[in-house]
C-alpha cells in the first residue's frame, strides 16, 4: 500500500505532460539521394513515373545527381517530411519500427512496398519519413511480470498516458511482460532504441549488409553479469570483452549462397533468467570475377590430396585464442602491396593440360607479384602455429593473431620461423617461392576469421577491434 501511495505522490509531482507527436506536414516529401541512385531507380523505388519525378524537380540535372541532393517525391498522399534511408538493424521489427519512428504501419508499407513483416531482414535498406522537430525515442525498456505502466513511467521520468500513446497501446493497462516499449524521456540513457529484450542494451553488426567473403564485427552490450552466446548462419560466435562490450569477429564464406540466414543471440542473467532473440540477416553477393587456371599435371587436384589438407588447415585455424596480438591495420606481407596477380573470391576453374580433369573452386586469398626469394613479412603480430611443407600449398606458414584471426602464407621457397615463435608486425618470416600447386613463383596470403577464409584486402583497408 505504501508503494502505491509513493508512486501516486511522485506522479502528482511530475504532472502528466503528454509528449507532442510530430504531425505530418502538408508539403510533399523530400528524398535524400544516396550513393548509386539514379532518377530512374528512385522512380521505381517509389512506384512513380519518371516523368512525374522530373516534373516535380524541374531544376534537377538528370545526368548529374550528386549524393545528398534533395528531390521532391510526388504522388505519395499522406506522407510528408524528409525521407531518409537507413539499414534495418538487428532487433528491428515492424512493431518496434512503428514505435521507435512514430511512422504508421500503412506508411512504412507504402514507402518500402512491404507485403509482410517477415521481410524486415537485417541489412535491408528502409525509407523512413522524418518530420521537422520530431522527437527521437532514445530509450527502450521491457516490463517485467507484474510491473505496471505506472511504475515504468516513474522510472522513465514520464507518465503512463504518454507511454501508452507513444507505444500505440490500447490503454494504460495494455502492457505485457517481455514487450519492448519506448520512451523519449530518459535523455541520459545509454541504451539504443531497438526491439531487443531488455538484457541487450545494444547489438551492432558491421558492415551491413553482410557480403560473401566479408569479416563481420558483432558487438553486444548487455546487462552487467549477463553471459552472452550467439550463432550466425549456424556458426557459434566467439566473444571477447572489450571496454563495456562483448565483441566477436566472424567471416562469411566466399561461396555462401546469397539469401537470408539466422543470427540468434542469448543472454543468461545472474538470476538464471535466459533472454534470447533471433532475426534473419541478408547475405549479399561479393560480385567476384571468374578465371581459368591451366596446370601441367593433376596430382594437386586429387580430392584424396586436397580434402585432407584442407581439413587439417581448418582444424588448425578454427580455435579462437583469447590473447589479441594485433593492433590497428594489418600491413601488406608482399614487397609491392599494389601489385596483385589474383584477388580474393575470384571463381576458378582448374584444368589439366591435355586432359578432361577439371576442378571448380574460388581463390581464397591474395596473390602478390614478385619472383623467387623476395621477403615475406608478418602483416601483424602473432604466434606461429604451423611451419612445414604441404602438397597443394607448398612451404607454408600460419600465424595466430588471436580472437580466431589467422594468416596463412603459401608456396614459399624458404621458411624463416618455427612453431611457437612470436613475430612482430613487419618481421620477415620467409621468402617467396613456387612450391605446391602454382604456375609460377608468387606469394599467396590468406586470412581466416572464425574458421572462414575472408578477403584480406578488408584487413589492409580498415581497422578491426
Amino acid at each position: 500500500m505504501r508503494k502505491i501511495f509513493f508512486i501516486l505522490f511522485v506522479l502528482a509531482l511530475t504532472a502528466p505532460v503528454h509528449t507532442q507527436i510530430a504531425q505530418a506536414q502538408s508539403s510533399e516529401p523530400v528524398y535524400i539521394v544516396q550513393g548509386g541512385d539514379t532518377l530512374s531507380s528512385i522512380a521505381v523505388r517509389f512506384n512513380i513515373s519518371l516523368n512525374d519525378l522530373l516534373a516535380a524537380n524541374p531544376s534537377v540535372d538528370p545526368y548529374n545527381l550528386p549524393i545528398g541532393q534533395e528531390l521532391i517525391i510526388p504522388n505519395l498522399p499522406g506522407i510528408s517530411g524528409t525521407l531518409f534511408t537507413e539499414f534495418i538493424a538487428y532487433g528491428d521489427t515492424l512493431r518496434s519500427l512503428i514505435r521507435r519512428t512514430q511512422v504508421s504501419a500503412e506508411n512504412l508499407r507504402k514507402l518500402n512496398r512491404l507485403t509482410s513483416p517477415g521481410e524486415l531482414y537485417v541489412g535491408v535498406s528502409l525509407i523512413l519519413p522524418v518530420q521537422d522537430g520530431q522527437k527521437s525515442l532514445n530509450a527502450h525498456f521491457t516490463p517485467a511480470a507484474g510491473e505496471s505502466l505506472l511504475e515504468l513511467a516513474i522510472l522513465q521520468q514520464s507518465d503512463p498516458w504518454t507511454l501508452s500513446t507513444l507505444n500505440k497501446l490500447a490503454g494504460t493497462w495494455d502492457t505485457l511482460p517481455g514487450d519492448t516499449l519506448y520512451s523519449s524521456s530518459a535523455e541520459n540513457s545509454q541504451t539504443v532504441a531497438n526491439g531487443l529484450p531488455s538484457a541487450f542494451l545494444n547489438v551492432d553488426i558491421s558492415p551491413l549488409p553482410l557480403k560473401q567473403g566479408a569479416t563481420e564485427t558483432i558487438r553486444i552490450q548487455a546487462e552487467d553479469g549477463a553471459a552472452i552466446s550467439a550463432a550466425l548462419i549456424d556458426a557459434p560466435l566467439n566473444f571477447f570483452p572489450m571496454n563495456n562490450e562483448q565483441v566477436a569477429l566472424q567471416g562469411i564464406p566466399a561461396m555462401q549462397q546469397t539469401g537470408i540466414y539466422p543470427l540468434r543471440i542469448e543472454a543468461t542473467l545472474p538470476t538464471g533468467e535466459v533472454q534470447s532473440f533471433e532475426q534473419m540477416v541478408i547475405v549479399a553477393s561479393g560480385e567476384y570475377l571468374s578465371e581459368e587456371i591451366v596446370l601441367n599435371e593433376s596430382s594437386t587436384l586429387d580430392p584424396a590430396v586436397t580434402e585432407p589438407e584442407m581439413q587439417n588447415l581448418s582444424a588448425l585455424m578454427s580455435p579462437a585464442t583469447s590473447l589479441k596480438h594485433w593492433s590497428g591495420n594489418f600491413i601488406s606481407p608482399g614487397t609491392d602491396p599494389n601489385c596483385l596477380t589474383s584477388r580474393y573470391g575470384t571463381r576458378r576453374l582448374y584444368e589439366v593440360l591435355n586432359s578432361d580433369i577439371k576442378l571448380e573452386g574460388f581463390h581464397s586469398g591474395l596473390d602478390f607479384c614478385g619472383g623467387e626469394g623476395l621477403p615475406i613479412v608478418a602483416p601483424a603480430a602473432g604466434r606461429v602455429i604451423f611451419a612445414a611443407p604441404l602438397i597443394v600449398r607448398g612451404n607454408a606458414t600460419i600465424i595466430d593473431h588471436g580472437w580466431g584471426v589467422y594468416s596463412g602464407f603459401w608456396h614459399q621457397s624458404e621458411i624463416d620461423v618455427a612453431v611457437g615463435d612470436l613475430v612482430a608486425q613487419g618481421q620477415t618470416i620467409g621468402l617467396v617461392g613456387g612450391t605446391g600447386r602454382v604456375t609460377g613463383a608468387h606469394l599467396h596470403w590468406e586470412i581466416w576469421v572464425g574458421g572462414v577464409q575472408v578477403n584480406p584486402l578488408d584487413w589492409l583497408n580498415q581497422t578491426y577491434p
